[in-house]
């Protein structure tokens, strides 16, 4: 038989109503890699009374997490007290420069696990050579939407181009059974030329694939796209096509004003990813998000990269999420737990358009799931009914290193918090071997650009 079952003391599957199922139970078909059922653990057990049943007491069985928006990366706590475009010039783009393909694999590998040991289940990562990332997310069974750091512009000649993401999508889109996906990708607007913008839209109409850019990051966002085209950012997306295709999901947000959250809303294909820590960390600012909620736009939720963050853990995200908000709002019941759980399940889920079958535990949807620890500290006290606090607990308490249990498409890849697809150390091992000839080479170019006076990362 190919359905196996898992049960545990308590079940979310972030379905309509917020359920929480005390003594659950799910059934996972293998063949498949999606669910079978979802329910009190003594209906699914009668259900399939011949399954093998996994057994896991003290841990919480919800959806995996969903990260809309990351970069793979080696620059971890050697990136920081700068803000954005100056943090860009100073550390970011001449690492891309120099950056081999070896090295970005090696870091897309290192940080595929990372989240995986951190519950995420699926993530999307922009960055470079992501046939390497391909073959990591293949290898490391994690689901991938996989975005290119595209730069069509004579000034940022250094980034993935337009041909080489129609390249990445002829060879990886749909593959591992659907479990890697392919979208056409933009760095900013500034680094690509209109008429890229143009042919970007065409390629994701021609293939079926979404679009993915940073936008409205920070008030140099705005300033320049005011300076040379007259408009804000997202109507220079709607007036060169890029809002015309089958999704889009746009990073940060921040500087969104009501007028453009307006445009996103009223075509219902567009999806925001909001990335709190990065954007205090790098002082962009805190994105309108109940706005953007209440105005029917869905938001994800993303923690950017290694460096500006610098972990990827979706829990300790969620956290600063629902903080952020409430400091920004100066309204303590802004941006609730059950809201922000949705953010990383459900609305993760429809910001790639993906809701039926990731995001929630339910028949037919696909078998991503994590076990959070209840042992601990952090859980304690767990209770239900009139004092139910388990949703405040997974938002304000759990971290990442809580995940007992990771799986995708019905395949165990961490268990016991260990990681099972890779060998952590040696990934940690290949890591610390690429990063010093990534820096010296770095350095060097740093140092022979400043003799000749140009300043990196020029906008415009």
């Amino acid at each position: 038989m190919s359905i196996e079952l898992f049960r545990a003391d308590h079940v979310l599957p972030m379905t309509e109503g917020n359920p929480v199922i005390e003594d659950g139970a799910v059934a996972v078909d293998q063949a498949t890699g999606t669910l079978a059922a979802v329910g009190p653990a003594a209906a699914v057990m009668a259900a399939y009374p011949q399954a093998p049943c996994r057994h896991l007491p003290k841990r919480l069985l919800m959806p995996g997490l969903i990260n809309g928006h990351c970069h793979s990366g080696l620059l971890r706590g050697t990136a920081e007290g700068l803000p954005v475009y100056e943090w860009l010039q100073r550390y970011i783009d001449p690492m891309h420069r120099v950056l081999t393909a070896e090295e970005a694999e090696i870091a897309s590998r290192l940080c595929y696990g990372e989240a995986l040991l951190s519950g995420t289940t699926t993530i999307t990562d922009m960055w470079r050579y992501l046939d390497g990332g391909a073959r990591a997310a293949r290898d490391l069974g994690i689901r991938a939407v996989l975005v290119p750091y595209v730069a069509e512009h004579p000034d940022h000649n250094y980034f993935e181009t337009l041909d080489s993401n129609e390249a990445l999508i002829q060879a990886w889109h749909g593959a591992e059974n659907g479990r890697i996906q392919v979208w056409v990708g933009m760095e900013h607007l500034f680094y690509a030329v209109p008429e890229a913008w143009r042919r970007a839209a065409e390629m994701c109409r021609r293939y079926g694939v979404g679009f993915h850019t940073h936008s409205n990051e920070s008030q140099v966002d705005i300033r320049e796209m005011g300076r040379r085209f007259g408009l804000r950012p997202v109507q220079a997306l709607e007036q060169f096509g890029l809002l015309d295709v089958p999704r889009v999901m746009l990073a940060h947000g921040v500087w969104l004003d009501e007028a453009e959250i307006a445009i996103l809303a009223r075509r219902g294909n567009i999806g925001v990813i909001h990335n709190p820590t990065s954007n205090m960390k790098l002082a962009s600012g805190a994105a309108p998000v109940s706005r953007l909620l209440e105005a029917g736009v869905p938001v994800g939720l993303g923690t950017d990269g290694e460096k500006e963050n610098n972990n990827l853990d979706l829990f300790e995200e969620m956290k600063v999420a629902s903080l952020l908000a409430k400091f920004a709002t100066m309204d303590a019941a802004h941006l609730d737990a059950w809201e922000v759980l949705r953010m990383a399940t459900v609305y993760g889920a429809r910001t790639l358009g993906q809701e039926d079958r990731l995001g929630c535990l339910k028949p037919g949807a696909a078998a991503d799931m994590i076990a959070v620890r209840t042992d601990t500290p952090r859980m304690t006290p767990l209770l239900t009914g009139p004092y139910l606090n388990l949703h405040h607990n997974l938002v304000f308490a759990v971290q990442g290193g809580d995940v007992d249990l990771t799986m995708v498409a019905g395949k165990v890849l961490v268990e016991g918090g260990r990681l099972l697809s890779a060998d952590l150390d040696a990934l940690i091992a290949d890591a610390n071997r690429a990063v010093p000839p990534l820096f010296a080479r770095r350095e060097a170019w740093l140092k022979d650009h400043r003799a000749v006076g140009r300043g990196e990362g020029e906008i415009g």
